[in-house]
């Protein structure tokens, strides 16, 4: 989880963005004929081989070692052997600071022999790809681009993130924050163009692009990274959420707040994006996709099975309403949105939305197709859920409540209601009135967690399938 805008390292954010974020694991699709084939990005670092063998340098070479590049000569040295110092001053092995980064030796190919790293784990080579952004330009089919108006600090000292993640991430002293996409595609990323579209309405709820780097190719230019604000007063909204149930605190007003910035963005995407309608072929379409994924998750997980027919009639109820020749407008959304990409302000409490990328394991184009809001909806529903049974001491070892088992249950509930609420109150229409949309998408979406649960997190299998329970039950067609 790429966070544009805040991120924590270490070991609990990577759990907990493995919590806040169930559904976001690499997904396996069939590709079109004409889909270009999967392309990942991976910036190398590169300590050339030692002239003088594979064993230690010379003695007389060895207070070289690890020399500080000149601003001056800082480019030029990455230039010539990519690691930012003189090819001499290379060890056959990798300093220490480097050692957690090291990829391997190739035996083979133009970099053979020489030794290769994750060089955004090089304070060095993150620096170099600081000054670049700050000092735009090409470079080869690289292009460097700024953001007019903007300008960038020089001299930050560069953060890794070392928590698993869908993409690379640096933070800048307290400044900005770099992701470094790792799927690649020909076009500009959703995360950069939902940013850019948002400046330009004036929606202060997403932190605007500061900078950003592509490739030129053949076809258009492939998004690179991206340089956002960092937000360094924002609390992640998991993480605020967990610790508001621990404590046994009310969050219905947070989560109305939250509503209420959801509903924000929509509204200014829809201005600044184009827009389309989901007719009767579309909602045909549509369902027949969920029907087809809860035969295959139903076929893999058995305890899925006896919800099936109960399900199938929430995709049911909304194609009989496509049959009859409703329609329903579709835009930009966030595409993945859930508690771990909210992040609330510890100063004022409001709440920025974040991540824009969407599922990187999903096609580009798919990524940028309009989509009804209440998917968006549906993914924050679902990740109340998910808090109420992490934080309320559910199947998987969360903290006990002191309010007992049936507290975090009307914790979800009364969140999900002042999150459609807060919805409602910025934009003038409630989820909750659509109730055959917002079930059939809250259920495809409990359906794929269940199968991601039972390949994944089988101990965490019990959180969907209360959700499955819900909705599959006499009062799931009423309530949302």
């Amino acid at each position: 989880m790429g966070r544009a805008g805040r991120a924590t390292a270490g070991a609990e954010r990577a759990e907990r963005a493995a919590l806040a974020k169930p559904s976001s694991a690499s997904r396996a699709r069939r590709r079109g004929a004409t889909e270009p084939a999967d392309c990942y990005q991976l910036l190398l670092g590169v300590l050339p081989p030692n002239p003088h063998g594979a064993g230690p340098p010379p003695a007389n070479r060895a207070a070289r070692a690890e020399p500080g590049p000149t601003a001056a000569n800082a480019d030029a040295n990455a230039d010539a052997n990519g690691a930012g110092e003189p090819v001499e001053a290379r060890e056959a092995a990798a300093p220490p600071r480097l050692a957690h980064a090291l990829i391997g030796r190739p035996a083979t190919g133009p970099l053979a022999g020489a030794l290769l790293y994750e060089a955004l784990a090089d304070p060095r080579q993150a620096a170099l790809l600081l000054e670049r952004l700050r000092l735009p330009g090409t470079l080869g089919p690289l292009r460097f681009r700024r953001a007019p108006g903007a300008t960038i600090e020089a001299g930050l000292t560069p953060r890794p993130l070392a928590a698993e993640q869908s993409n690379s991430s640096v933070v800048y002293g307290d400044a900005y924050i770099l992701k470094v996409f790792r799927r690649i595609a020909p076009g500009i990323n959703p995360d950069l163009e939902v940013a850019l579209a948002l400046t330009r309405t004036g929606c202060r709820r997403v932190p605007p692009p500061t900078a950003w780097f592509e490739a030129a190719g053949a076809g258009a230019p492939a998004t690179l990274g991206l340089l956002q604000p960092y937000l360094a007063d924002c609390a992640d909204g998991w993480q605020y959420a967990l610790d508001q149930l621990a404590r046994g605190a009310d969050f219905t007003a947070a989560a109305h707040a939250l509503g209420q910035a959801t509903a924000e963005v929509h509204l200014a995407l829809a201005r600044s994006l184009p827009t389309a309608e989901i007719g009767p072929p579309q909602i045909e379409h549509l369902t027949a996709a969920m029907s087809r994924r809860l035969d295959a998750a139903a076929g893999a997980v058995p305890a899925l099975r006896p919800f099936r027919r109960a399900l199938r009639g929430a995709y049911a109820d909304l194609a009989a309403l496509g049959d009859s020749g409703r329609a329903w407008p579709a835009q930009r959304i966030h595409g993945d949105l859930h508690l771990g990409q909210a992040l609330r302000s510890t100063r004022d409490g409001r709440w920025s939305l974040i991540d824009f990328e969407g599922e990187p394991a999903s096609p580009l184009a798919e990524r940028r197709r309009p989509q009804p809001v209440v998917r968006d909806i549906a993914g924050m529903l679902r990740s109340f859920d998910y808090a109420a049974a992490v934080g309320g001491g559910g199947a998987h070892g969360g903290p006990e409540s002191a309010a007992g088992p049936r507290e975090p249950r009307e914790w979800a509930r009364r969140s999900r209601a002042a999150y459609c609420a807060g919805y409602a109150a910025a934009c003038g229409h409630d989820p909750r009135a659509e109730p055959e949309l917002l079930r059939a998408y809250e259920t495809d979406k409990a359906v794929y967690e269940v199968l991601y649960e039972a390949r994944h997190r089988p101990d965490w299998l019990p959180v969907p399938l209360s959700a499955i329970r819900r909705l599959a039950g006499p009062a799931a067609r009423d309530t949302a």
